[in-house]
């Protein structure tokens, strides 16, 4: 069997993957069967490169097929006797049956458990001609994912079906193909097609995560006012020396557009207060805030949350009664009641 074993080498390089599969192979009535043979392909992957990843990242998994195949004997199924004819074919499908465990026709595609995992569809077909027992691809096969902001921090198994074939039996042709047209044919390959699933896990990162989660204020149109906003860290780790910024676009501005938040823990809240005005007549309508917090991560680092927004009702300014011209119209009123009057008296004593 090491013999075998180290003749397969030899010949693995000398024939051609896809010979045996270019015809239609010969009946059971024209072939002779020496050998049954034991042991088919055994594929795993590995994962090129680190896997794990940060929440929005978008990454390249480089996956990497190995054939781990091998035969693990021979069982002769037919007396060659004293024939050396017959010793010599069975001593080629000796050979042709090491082929056993080589893999044809690969095709992979790689599979998310979770919508927060997206994968590129441009990247997810690959496909190997064939894949020998201890023989690595020339190149990895790449997968381009994306994560969600929102997928909380853990292990998560992606899985890659694969599917091929491999040679699962030989049967020698004795020189009775030439019947069939085929005269060079000395054997014939019958194949196993093989649908398995693959497993690559790949590790999301935990770390410190913000959300706004609530707001308390509203703008007026020409005014300033002051706004609440509530921050939630939603992460796995704890943010130190986190600050709130925000950015407002005209037609709003702030004079400080920063608040101190403090060492804030996984779950834990803290509002920051901002005084923001806008210009006179802007619209009433919502508008909404960019905001952001700084913090140091637990690697000692300056790290930045994903962009938050915070949105705000503007609303019109009450109308105010104004008494300096309620006063004057009364006095117009007044002047113009006993010019009337006056009128009236005049024209009385006249009469």
């Amino acid at each position: 069997m090491v013999v075998c074993i180290l003749l397969s080498i030899a010949f693995v390089a000398s024939v051609p993957s896809v010979a045996a599969k270019e015809y239609l192979p010969p009946t059971y009535e024209y072939t002779n069967n020496f050998y049954n043979s034991y042991g088919e392909p055994s594929i795993s992957a590995s994962v090129l490169g680190d896997t794990e990843f940060d929440r929005g990242e978008t990454a390249t998994i480089e996956v990497v097929l190995a054939n781990r195949g091998v035969i693990y004997g021979f069982k002769a199924d037919k007396s060659v006797g004293t024939s050396e004819t017959e010793h010599q074919l069975s001593l080629d499908e000796l050979q042709y049956e090491t082929m056993r465990t080589t893999a044809y026709g690969i095709k992979a595609s790689l599979v998310s458990p979770t919508d927060m995992i997206d994968i590129d569809p441009e990247t997810n077909s690959h496909t190997l001609d064939e894949l020998y027992p201890g023989v690595l691809p020339d190149d990895p096969m790449e997968f381009t994912v994306t994560l969600s902001e929102d997928i909380p921090a853990g292990v998560y198994i992606l899985e890659l079906p694969l599917s091929y074939e491999y040679q699962s039996e030989v049967r020698m042709t004795a020189g009775e193909s030439i019947i069939l047209g085929e005269p060079d044919l000395d054997h014939t390959s019958i194949y196993t097609n093989v649908e398995t699933t693959l497993q690559i896990p790949i590790i999301v990162k935990p770390a410190a995560k913000f959300e706004v989660t609530n707001i308390t204020g509203t703008l007026v149109s020409g005014g300033t006012s002051v706004v609440n906003v509530t921050y939630t860290n939603t992460g796995e780790l704890t943010a130190e020396d986190a600050i709130a910024r925000i950015v407002a676009m005209k037609p709003l501005s702030s004079e400080r557009s920063t608040r101190a938040l403090g060492t804030m823990e996984p779950g834990e809240s803290r509002t920051a207060t901002f005084t923001i005005t806008s210009d006179v007549g802007t619209l009433a309508k919502s508008y909404g805030i960019d905001s952001e917090i700084k913090y140091i991560d637990e690697d000692g680092d300056d790290a930045f949350s994903t962009s938050m927004k915070v949105s705000l009702p503007l609303e019109e300014p009450e109308r105010e009664l104004n008494v300096t011209g309620l006063a004057l119209a009364g006095i117009f009123v007044i002047i113009i009641v006993l010019v009337v009057k006056n009128k009236r008296k005049n024209a009385s004593d006249n009469n």
